[in-house]
């Protein structure tokens, strides 16, 4: 067989790559795939450039040559430390842990022949898929030997711009919730899981001197090439297994180019006799026949090995004999670091020795805000050895569980805590997540007005939730700027970095009293300017009718059409004329329930600060006027709320239009209802008088409702 250079899809650390999106390549995909599935022609000719490089790699093929002639012991199992860092923007790339498991445990059973469909290859090839005898095992340990489930995650909008790994490589290091450090790549297979890996499906590096102790000595793939399950699917699921063999010094079938389907491949060769030559498949097509001559090895004119997983086919299933000794070959080389993977010592230092032990207790749920009544589904991910749990459930039904996956029951408003304590027998350990669950209040009723005036902060209101995942510049409460009155929901973008999302959520709303041909219409006004007039911020408004299950996308503002002025500075409007009104009639009927809530969503990319003020959702067409609660149809108008602060008494009037029954309430900040009171009122001036004595010092609200709206006016107890 000839001798010819090798190299995979990879990304070297020494190379500097254009961020610029290169146009897609179809002659290097799948058929019907828009992803690419390596970037090997690019990157080998760009890598041996660099004389330095050039010079280790002959060194390292070399190496592997001298090493082949080596009989490689059979029979004993190579265990191969592992771990995959997902870097996400809090997006779908931010795979659960069991997705993770899925393509862990794809990898395995590939390399153990413990597919089921390997006894199902071509005739051809019946008998000869090889047990490879290599094992990947989850690591325990990090490099400073704190413990932990094998798993980091990185939030970074770098998991989408991934033409250059080094930028990733580099993030991960620095913010990872694990170890912010090198994960040296002779003592672990680092798996780094994207969003976006420069339009490849997956790449990596071959055994190298040049990268063996460095991190980005690893294997990148899209988050929905991993697994079988979550955001991939089992026509994805054997992408690992590919890049793993390359990582194992594997070349694609048809040899040492990176795109299959052209004839001179014939003439290329992959350094494995057992392979037949061929010019490499985009699909199961299993008769293909592709190098009509007489095969050295076979001695006979043979079909290609299409189920090889070093070929493009969606029928992968196969490695044989000789890749299986030309990769445990490869863990043989000290010179490439593969050596120390599977010694003793690193078996050791990564945790992965079998003697697992409890070293931190953790959970999360299904949902994290609900509606009252509603159920949250809990689940224990407690790592790495649990043999008895308790949880404490604040507000919740049942109180307290035993279970792993505990389902529990929350009937009133407020925010509760959730406790889990953990142990493995030995080792004991306890998470307690405060204000976890978020129990909304009962659903207002329309017309339904909000200005922000009756708040002094807008944390952890019951009427509205903050939802900030990237962890910087939150929504939050403007006391000087507004269109009405003086306050608005301010969201300062200006000094955030690209690919930002914040949201404001509302509380549930009861719709189900609007007839099924009746009209909606929701309201809101909005002020913003770009940075820079390049600059494509997003505004996006989302509606439910089942309380935050599920959300329907109902209006996008983007660029222009958001604005289409630039301030390079912070800035903020200073006339009404820098304020626009959306109306949108489109809240249709299978909307009219009582668990409608509405949620504004921001995506920034960098432009300028955006307000938010006077939202609005009431019966009928669109309004240029604010549709009150209290106006004049409504059953009250004119509210005052007096002294305040107060100590001992306060005093709430109001003009009311008609007879009609009020409900006045005083509520705490969270929602919860602590004095209530059903009045007559009379046609004209009411007023209404609270003991508030037995309060303590704080911030509270007066919410008047009837029938025909309602109205929430805050105040302060000395």
């Amino acid at each position: 067989m000839k001798n010819i250079l090798l190299f995979s899809c990879f990304i070297a650390s020494f190379i500097t790559v254009s961020a610029q999106k290169k146009p897609f390549d179809a002659s290097n995909a799948r058929e019907g795939e828009s992803v690419e599935y390596c970037h090997q022609h690019i990157k080998l000719i760009e890598a041996l450039k660099d004389s330095v490089f050039a010079r280790q790699f002959e060194k390292d093929q070399a190496e592997s040559q001298k090493l082949s002639k080596i009989p490689v012991p059979k029979g004993t199992v190579y265990k191969i430390p592992v771990v995959f860092h997902v870097l996400h923007n809090n997006g779908i790339e931010n795979i659960t842990h069991e997705q993770i498991l899925s393509g862990l445990a794809n990898l395995n059973r590939d390399f153990r022949l413990l597919n089921l469909d390997a006894s199902t290859v071509q005739q051809d090839f019946q008998g000869m898929p090889a047990d490879v005898e290599v094992e990947f095992v989850l690591a325990t340990k990090a490099p400073n030997g704190a413990c932990f489930n094998g798993v980091t995650r990185t939030f970074s909008y770098y998991s989408y711009l991934g033409d250059d790994g080094s930028g990733q490589v580099d993030e991960i290091i620095s913010n990872n919730n694990v170890y912010q450090g090198q994960w040296p790549g002779n003592k672990y297979l680092n798996i780094f899981i994207c969003g976006s890996i420069g339009g490849a499906a997956g790449y990596t590096y071959y055994p190298s001197g040049n990268t063996a102790t460095s991190m980005s000595n690893g294997i990148w793939l899209l988050h929905d090439y991993l697994g079988s399950i979550g955001t991939s699917s089992a026509s994805h699921g054997r992408v690992l297994t590919h890049e793993v063999g390359h990582w194992l010094n594997l070349p694609h079938t048809w040899g040492s180019t990176n795109n299959p389907n052209i004839p001179t491949n014939c003439d290329t060769d992959d350094g494995v006799a057992d392979t037949p030559n061929c010019i490499g498949v985009q699909s199961c097509a299993l008769n293909s026949n592709t190098c009509n001559s007489d095969d050295a090895y076979w001695g006979f004119n043979i079909r290609d090995n299409v189920e090889n997983y070093m070929d493009y086919s969606y029928c992968s299933k196969m490695f044989t004999e000789g890749q299986k000794t030309r990769m445990r070959t490869a863990l043989l080389s000290n010179n490439t670091g593969r050596s120390n993977l599977w010694s003793p010592a690193n078996i050791i230092a990564t945790g992965i020795t079998g003697d697992l032990i409890l070293c931190n207790a953790d959970f999360t749920s299904n949902r994290t805000t609900i509606c009252q009544g509603q159920t949250v589904e809990f689940l224990d991910v407690s790592y790495n050895l649990v043999t008895n749990r308790v949880w404490s459930f604040s507000g919740g039904n049942p109180s307290s569980s035993t279970t792993s996956n505990p389902s529990v029951t929350y009937s009133q408003p407020g925010l509760y805590s959730v406790t889990l304590s953990a142990s493995d027998g030995t080792t004991n350990d306890i998470e307690t997540k405060t204000n976890y669950i978020r129990v909304l209040p009962s659903p207002t009723s329309l017309p339904f007005w909000e200005g922000f005036e009756a708040y002094t902060s807008l944390a952890n209101l019951p009427n509205w939730e903050v939802y900030n995942p990237n962890n910087n510049n939150a929504f939050v409460l403007e006391s000087n700027t507004a269109h009405s009155g003086i306050k608005s929901a301010k969201l300062v973008n200006f000094d955030d970095a690209p690919s930002n999302i914040d949201e404001l959520i509302s509380a549930p709303i009861d719709l189900s009293t609007i007839p099924s041909g009746g009209a909606v219409t929701l309201s809101f006004r909005y002020a913003y300017r770009k940075k820079m007039i390049e600059d494509f911020d997003y505004l996006k408004v989302f509606i439910t009718n089942n309380c935050g299950d599920t959300w329907a996308q109902r209006k996008t503002l983007g660029g222009n059409q958001l604005s289409n002025l630039a301030t390079a500075s912070s800035w903020a409007p200073s006339s009404s004329q820098d304020w626009v009104t959306v109306h949108m009639p489109n809240v249709t009927s299978n909307y009219f329930t009582a668990d409608f809530r509405m949620r504004f969503r921001f995506e920034g990319e960098g432009g300028n600060n955006f307000y938010l003020d006077d939202i609005n959702l009431y019966a009928g067409a669109p309004s240029n006027t604010v549709v009150l609660g209290v106006n004049d149809e409504a059953s009250f108008s004119n509210p005052v709320l007096y002294p305040n602060p107060a100590n001992e008494e306060v005093h709430v009037s109001y003009h009311s239009q008609d007879v009609n029954d009020v409900n006045v309430s005083v509520l705490d900040l969270n929602g919860k209802v602590l004095q209530n009171y059903f009045i007559k009122s009379n046609s004209g001036q009411n007023m209404v008088m609270f003991d508030i004595q037995a309060l303590a010092q704080g911030s509270y609200m007066v919410k008047l409702s009837s029938t025909k709206g309602q109205i929430i006016l805050p105040f302060i107890k000395k």
